[in-house]
């Protein structure tokens, strides 16, 4: 005999969705630029500060989503979570934010005072951005850091995709479905 029961799906805010996809997206881009641009990308004008452009901008976004998330309780976890399940969620999601601050701040010292210090840095070619006052060692150092947080991100974006899907197609659970855009909050019944 089949059972049914109500079952809450609890959402992030349309904001924290927005935050997360418009970041999830420009992340994507810049991560293929950063991986690409000194083999398949050489020739490409504007790879760099496209992908310099695209960097500040997730760091400006990625501020205004801490501004968001402090003032925005987020859903909770489902209750069906295992411990370990719950503890990898809020690891995976304080190493993204320290990984979405750090990157791109690596790469604006980089930018700085290492490679290609002399030209200015211009977001999208609409302004200057001023250089940060680093020394040509922590621009160094955020060079070589820079590549290390970029191979760390893709490899955390994958294993968040990984888990995502992994909630959705094989524990058929609403884990996605709290932060896809365009689904309503609402009850649900399952059988």
């Amino acid at each position: 005999m089949a059972r049914s029961a109500i079952v809450r799906i609890d959402r992030y805010s349309r904001g924290a969705i927005w935050f997360h996809w418009i970041i999830a997206a420009l992340i994507a881009v810049n991560l293929t630029i950063g991986l690409l641009h000194e083999s398949l990308l050489d020739g490409v004008a504007g790879a760099i500060p496209l992908h310099q452009s695209i960097g500040l901008t997730v760091l400006a976004l990625t501020l205004a989503r801490i501004g968001w998330r402090l003032t925005h309780r987020p859903p909770r976890l489902p209750a069906s979570l295992p411990s370990w399940e719950r503890a990898a969620a809020r690891a995976s999601h304080a190493a993204f934010y320290a990984l979405l601050l750090a990157l791109p701040l690596s790469g604006w010292a980089m930018g700085s005072a290492g490679r290609g210090s002399r030209d200015p840095m211009r977001w999208f070619g609409l302004f200057e951005v001023p250089h940060l006052p680093v020394s040509a060692h922590a621009a160094a150092i955020g060079d070589s850091a820079h590549a290390v947080l970029g191979y760390a991100m893709a490899a955390l974006v994958v294993a968040h995709v990984a888990a995502a899907l992994r909630h959705h197609f094989m524990l058929h659970d609403a884990v996605l479905a709290r932060m896809l855009p365009g689904v309503r909050r609402r009850d649900r019944a399952e059988i």
